[in-house]
């Protein structure tokens, strides 16, 4: 609980109980600060007055009072404050009026369930906010000010202030992607209309375990041929009959670098059929995928693969599974295992009657006859077609000539294809579909819906693209307060920034890119992703990368002419990739170069004293013997006595007998001054050594 929020609920004010906090021992606070723990139920006991850590009053019951305070203080008052002037002049009614309040804090928690939190679209302005809240513009500026954030009406407010202000006006708010809050509510879903629909599946484990290949055992197609390494690099929804039931699959990539995409697929899946290989058991990835199954809340089937293989285990896969929490029912648990080799169709077929009868179980419903609405899984632009998303259905019927929008992009479905590339006219819940017709790529993982029409689906696009951007300056403005500023323009000048305009062929592929380069940024080096788009490399985007010191990274995608050319005359660096961990590696080792070097100490020699000389203008030389190494002249020297470094800095002067050298090697004997320093003993050690620049890497 944060200090003003405290403070709405005892009725003070923010400032005199950050007094109150400083004379119970806590220093540095703002209003935005946290309450200590200890400290909250003694301030509720006191009503905001201190209390010596040694009497926390009443605290078994306390906890509960601001659940059932906070409500009423927000509707309570104003609608005390109008009747609060007459009680005087009915002095008759004055004794009544202690039995007539005294309920009223017992009876405040019935409004509590009707306090809805109100959703405000992320990068809203402060008079938007202000709007929400019910407020005035002018009043939500002066608070903010209190707070310590300057703003304007019209500037756009990170979440934190949002919800902070907030508090203040005693509301709870929701912050939400800018589409979330334009979106209308579902309320067309007719429960008698709600028909068992199609189970969507998603093809979850480690890269090379056999996901792709299973899927072409299952769908009779040949995937893999086409990868760029044998590694499935964009998602994929395809549908498949058995038994006169249709499945649909999504189809995640296996690498690590798609980790995002993966969650994406998890979170609009029924089953997650994790595939393991039978000869290589489980891999990090695997415990990634069970994670994201887990937190999407989805049950798993294992399907054991590669069992063909002479060195396949599928006992082992079960015991490393039940050793994560997953296992077999064979072995009473709760998950469904399935022995089957993509290479010769074994078990394909107990697989796909095990996930109907998971299916079965989860009892899967839509209503066909909604607004049609689903998940846009993947997206691309297409030279002759224009932008194509993948989309999948998940209430309603899509049909071709619907106005649709998804994220900032919209249109009307010009044409919709299944997985074989055949025309469809319509697409029920469950179905995945290619769709035509789209202003600009949808994002994968959107969510899409039918509008009334394309004049209303174009209002959204535009409404939600300008939420967007004001969503995107606000989290490019990291800070907000003077001090915060200052701080990040001081780490600004220690950190090396590696610039990066990204060009991919798909936006999943996109995304995926741009999350696994900006996890390399460290404490000194810092990848800096100055544009990202689909698409080949065009020439503005080597413009950019000139004029901001960048380099362009391409992912399955090549410089058209004008592009190569500009590169050519401006010297910006292309680079381009058809395997993602191949641009990670590369990337991370251009990133190394930009670290500073690292100081190696090597060192040169080490002397014995065992006589101390008087020099005529020199002062104190230490006649010494070389034990190790050499002593060279102006080399950096330590001197040790009993272990202990008493000196640092460099040897002055060198000699042998009476002539200046430049270096003693091992063996021999000479004579040492140091440089500003006299109180040599007989019996320490110098060190001569020097200090050399390494290269450092990540």
């Amino acid at each position: 609980m944060r200090i003003h929020e405290l403070a709405k609920e005892l009725d003070v004010k923010s400032k005199e109980l950050i007094g109150v906090l400083e004379e119970m021992g806590y220093s540095g606070l703002t209003a935005s600060s946290s309450v200590p723990n200890e400290a909250v139920p003694r301030l509720r006991a006191s009503g905001g007055k201190a209390v010596p850590a040694g009497k926390p009053k009443v605290v078994t019951e306390e906890p509960l009072a601001p659940a059932r305070r906070k409500p009423r203080a927000k509707a309570a008052k104003p609608a005390t404050k109008a009747p609060a002037k007459p009680q005087p002049e009915t002095p008759t009614e004055s004794p009544a009026e202690p039995e007539a309040a005294a309920p009223e804090p017992e009876s405040a928690p019935t409004p509590e369930p009707d306090v809805e939190s109100v959703k405000i679209a992320r990068g809203s302005s402060a008079k938007e906010v202000a709007d929400k809240l019910g407020t005035e513009p002018t009043a939500l500026i002066r608070k903010l000010l209190e707070l310590g954030q300057m703003v304007t009406i019209t500037q756009s407010l990170p979440d934190e202030a949002i919800e902070l202000v907030a508090g203040e006006f005693g509301q709870p708010v929701e912050i939400v992607a800018p589409e979330e809050e334009l979106e209308p509510e579902d309320d067309d879903l007719d429960p008698e209309r709600m028909t068992l629909r199609a189970p969507v599946i998603t093809v979850m484990g480690h890269v090379d375990h056999g996901k792709t290949l299973l899927l072409d055992a299952i769908r009779k197609t040949d995937v893999v041929s086409g990868e760029a390494g044998g590694i499935t690099q964009a998602i994929g929804a395809y549908q498949v009959r058995h038994k006169d039931s249709e499945i649909t699959f999504i189809d995640t990539p296996g690498h690590e670098a798609f980790t995002a995409m993966r969650a994406r697929g998890a979170q609009v899946t029924d089953i997650a059929v994790l595939v393991v290989a039978a000869d290589d058991g489980v891999m990090p990835q695997t415990t990634e995928a069970i994670d994201h199954a887990a937190a999407a809340g989805v049950p798993i089937v294992v399907a054991v693969n590669k069992i063909d293989k002479p060195e396949a285990d599928p006992m082992r896969v079960r015991q490393q599974l039940a050793e994560v929490g997953i296992q077999t029912s064979e072995w009473g648990g709760d998950y469904e295992f399935v022995d089957v080799s993509a290479k010769s169709g074994d078990g394909i077929d107990k697989l796909l009657e095990t996930l109907l009868l998971v299916a079965e179980l989860q009892d899967l419903k839509a209503d066909p006859g909604a607004t049609p609405r689903g998940v846009a899984i993947e997206a691309h632009l297409d030279k002759g077609r224009g932008p194509v998303a993948t989309v999948l259905v998940q209430q309603g019927t899509l049909r071709a000539g619907d106005a649709v929008v998804s994220g900032a992009a919209h249109g009307r479905v010009r044409a919709m294809f299944d997985e074989h590339a055949a025309p469809v006219e319509e697409a029920p819940p469950g179905k995945p579909v290619q769709v035509l017709g789209w202003s600009a790529t949808p994002g994968a993982g959107d969510d899409f819906r039918v509008a009334e029409d394309e004049r209303e689906a174009r209002r959204l696009g535009h409404e939600r693209e300008a939420r967007q951007r004001a969503a995107d300056i606000v989290a490019k403005r990291p800070v907000q307060t003077l001090e915060e500023i200052l701080a990040e323009a001081a780490r600004e000048g220690e950190i090396a920034d590696l610039n990066l305009v990204l060009k991919a062929d798909t936006r999943g592929s996109l995304e995926a890119l741009a999350d696994a380069l900006e996890k390399l940024s460290g404490e000194e080096v810092r990848v800096q992703i100055l544009h990202q788009g689909v698409g080949a490399i065009a020439e503005s985007d080597v413009r950019l990368a000139q004029a901001s010191g960048a380099v362009v990274v391409g992912f399955n995608v090549r410089p058209d002419s004008n592009a190569r050319q500009a590169a050519e005359q401006e010297g910006v660096d292309i680079r381009t990739y058809r395997v993602i961990y191949e641009a990670v590696d590369e990337i991370k080792q251009a990133m190394s170069g930009l670290l500073t070097p690292g100081e190696e100490e090597l060192e040169l020699g080490r002397a014995e004293v065992r006589a101390i000389f008087q020099v005529p203008k020199a002062g104190r030389a230490a006649g010494s013997y070389v034990t190790q190494g050499t002593i060279t002249r102006n080399a950096r020297a330590r001197l040790v006595r009993d272990g202990t470094i008493v000196y640092e800095g460099r040897i002055a002067s060198l000699r042998r007998f009476k002539d200046d050298v430049r270096e003693v090697q091992e063996g021999f004997e000479c004579g040492i001054g140091l440089e500003d320093f006299q109180d040599v003993k007989e019996g320490d050690v110098i060190e001569a050594y020097e200090v050399r620049e390494v290269a450092r890497s990540l």
